[in-house]
């Protein structure tokens, strides 16, 4: 039996203490340098890669939000430890190798900075994931506003996907490459959806509603925010996902009260409806989504909460 005497505990003790209070040698300087900026994941046969186009700061959240008080907004934005005085998104981009197809979905704002200098990472963030533009054989675009088709093109007219072909609603095309857009207060959105649509005009296919356009990739229309804004399901062997665009920018203010307008909606009343209905299905079916605009990297479920929904943000797998 170990016997310890009371004199030799004390002065251990005594010396621990000494230890304690000396000061740490094992120090390293702080690496300040963010984390690579991709997350990879097996799904079914095939393997999804989110990267990111930088954050988005729409700014004041009262200006974008509509149809809520100032209290309302706050309480909620509060309750989920949120701030109240910036709403800011992310830009998660799906890239989907099904072994075959190397899939690139939306492309976020390029050189644009009309939502400040966070935003135009696409090619970076690509590249730390290991993925050449090159090898993308098809850029799919859920609408053609400024943060989802800006980045096709570089600002001295190269494309930045040269093999690829091109996927979009033919009614945003149209809408968006418009002249007499040039004249409106989005002036801005228009020069970038025609500086990186139009050039791609021979290389582009329309997909319609329903359609099964790519091998398990299917458009399901959701107008209103645009009027062809088009959500994805997306399959592979025995997995499903929804690639759901601009169906929600926000994973509480538009989820909470689905019937909440949004200020970038073409038709905000039309808008609401197909959000109402989809995540009511992504709900009552489980399928996991992928939100464009929600806290990096976007993957999730829908669940019914009161009168509206729930966003529950999905385990990382990272363990290959």
């Amino acid at each position: 039996m170990l016997s310890i005497s009371r004199r030799s505990f004390i002065g251990a003790a005594g010396a621990s203490a000494v230890c304690a209070a000396a000061p740490a040698l094992a120090r390293a300087p702080m690496v300040k340098a963010p984390a690579p900026y991709f997350y990879r994941a097996p799904f079914g046969d095939a393997e999804i890669t989110i990267v990111s186009d930088g954050t988005l700061p729409l700014g004041d959240p009262n200006a974008s939000f509509l149809g809520l008080s100032k209290e309302e907004i706050a309480k909620q934005l509060t309750d989920n430890f949120l701030p109240t005085s910036n709403a800011v998104l992310e830009q998660n981009i799906l890239v989907l190798n099904t072994g075959d197809k190397l899939v690139l979905f939306d492309t976020g704002m390029g050189y644009s900075k009309a939502f400040g200098p966070t935003t135009g990472k696409l090619m970076a963030t690509l590249k730390q994931a290991g993925i050449d533009p090159k090898d993308i054989d098809a850029v799919v675009m859920s609408h053609a506003h400024i943060d989802h088709c800006s980045g096709c093109m570089t600002q001295d007219g190269q494309r930045n996907f040269p093999n690829a072909q091109y996927y979009i609603s033919q009614a945003d095309f149209d809408y968006w490459t418009k002249e007499d857009g040039l004249s409106t207060p989005l002036k801005e959105f228009y020069v970038m959806a025609r500086a990186n649509l139009l050039p791609n005009r021979d290389r582009t296919v329309f997909f319609k509603d329903g359609q099964e356009f790519l091998p398990g990739v299917t458009a399901m229309a959701a107008p209103g925010h645009t009027v062809g804004h088009t959500i994805f399901m997306i399959t592979s062997g025995k997995e499903s996902m929804a690639y759901i665009g601009d169906l929600t920018h926000h994973p509480v203010l538009l989820m909470k009260k689905p019937l909440t307008e949004f200020a970038y909606d073409t038709d905000p009343k039309q808008s609401a409806q197909p959000r109402l209905r989809y995540l009511t299905m992504f709900a009552d079916t489980r399928v996991p989504i992928l939100a464009y605009h929600f806290a990096w990297p976007g993957l999730g479920h829908v669940v019914r909460e009161g009168d509206g929904f729930r966003y529950l943000p999905a385990p990382m797998n990272m363990g290959g």
